[in-house]
């Protein structure tokens, strides 16, 4: 059977966020032999209330065909963000209604959040676990949930079980992320081309950057990254990427981070971490070369990122997405990175 993705719509809901599980989870598609894929993921929509109208925050309302029965059936469920908490955002407290629709909720089910949908969790799922939120509302959040460790200066949060998102496009990245974690990068990828949106941005980029659109004039490092994306294999040095913006290596490096939320070797290294799991999923190359071709030089290297970046080996991160992981069974299971380690589907 299909991974079922329940998608709790409430009062007041922002459409953008409601469409994200739908378009991330319902295009995820598995190659078969005939090369035609399957879906792997089943996304309903439900209302804590029978089936009917739903409003939302623009000059519309959609008509949700499930009540809150379907919360039963999840493996795992997403409550996007909404306008109208109510209690929730103003008490840190569930409405009788929320309540009874999270009773069918099975134990061991993965809930996630979008932007602040966060709320909903924290009144019965974040007590001592890390969580993040719009920035904007990352100062209330956490006056209204001090036991939640609260982490308003990245994207998304993965705390194997309960992940949580910032708002709007970070919601993107989360569900991309959760692809990725069940069935692998070429998986995400492909979802992710076929939506147009960057592939990947790891969980711990920053959410708010002051300055995410150069001023008129000022040069950017986007060809410093398109030049280094092209030689990944090879020694990249910080002062060559200042020289092919022409900029001073501290001026470089403070444009980058304003940029792009992260230093250039934080970047380089993600990236190179990105095209190992490519290697490690798509080819036979031995760990060695896969390195080689990844840009870290040496095994030794390759599995130190990697086992950072996803907690696991290269040698057991190959196998799971070889066999099971491409088949569409259970990920791997280990959570111990918070924000990007593969973790267990829910």
């Amino acid at each position: 059977m299909r991974h079922r993705v329940v998608v709790l719509a409430l009062d007041g809901v922002l459409p953008f966020e409601l469409g994200i599980p739908q378009r991330i989870f319902g295009r995820s598609t598995s190659t078969g032999p005939d090369g035609r894929g399957e879906k792997l993921y089943d996304v309903v929509t439900c209302s804590v209330r029978p089936p009917g109208p739903v409003r939302t925050d623009a000059d519309f309302s959609i008509v949700v065909e499930h009540g809150p029965e379907a919360l039963a059936t999840a493996g795992t469920v997403v409550v996007p963000a909404s306008y109208e908490l109510g209690p929730v955002y103003e008490e840190g407290r569930l409405t009788a209604e929320l309540a009874a629709a999270f009773a069918h909720v099975r134990p061991g089910t993965r809930v996630v959040s979008i932007c602040t949908g966060s709320y909903v969790l924290a009144a019965g799922y974040l007590d001592g676990r890390p969580a993040t939120t719009h920035w904007s509302s990352a100062d209330h959040f956490q006056r209204l949930f001090p036991k939640v460790r609260v982490d308003p200066d990245v994207l998304f949060i993965d705390d194997g079980d309960v992940l949580t998102s910032a708002g709007v496009a970070a919601g993107i990245d989360l569900c991309l992320h959760i692809v990725r974690r069940d069935h692998g990068t070429a998986v995400a990828n492909d979802v992710a081309r076929r939506t147009v949106v960057p592939p990947h941005r790891d969980g711990g980029q920053a959410q708010f950057i002051r300055r995410p659109l150069p001023e008129a004039g000022v040069a950017t490092t986007t060809a410093a990254r398109t030049w280094a994306l092209g030689r990944l294999e090879e020694p990249i040095l910080l002062r060559d990427m200042a020289l092919r913006e022409s900029m001073s290596v501290r001026t470089f490096t403070r444009r980058f981070r304003e940029e792009v939320g992260l230093s250039p070797g934080q970047w380089l290294a993600q990236q190179r971490v990105e095209r190992a799991r490519h290697l490690l999923e798509s080819t036979d190359l031995s760990i060695d070369r896969v390195a080689r071709d990844a840009g870290f030089g040496t095994a030794t290297s390759l599995r130190q990122h990697v086992q950072a970046a996803l907690g696991v080996s290269p040698t057991v991160y190959r196998r799971t997405f070889r066999s099971a992981g491409l088949r569409g069974e259970g990920p791997l299971r280990d959570g111990r990175d918070r924000r990007t380690a593969p973790g267990p589907p829910g």
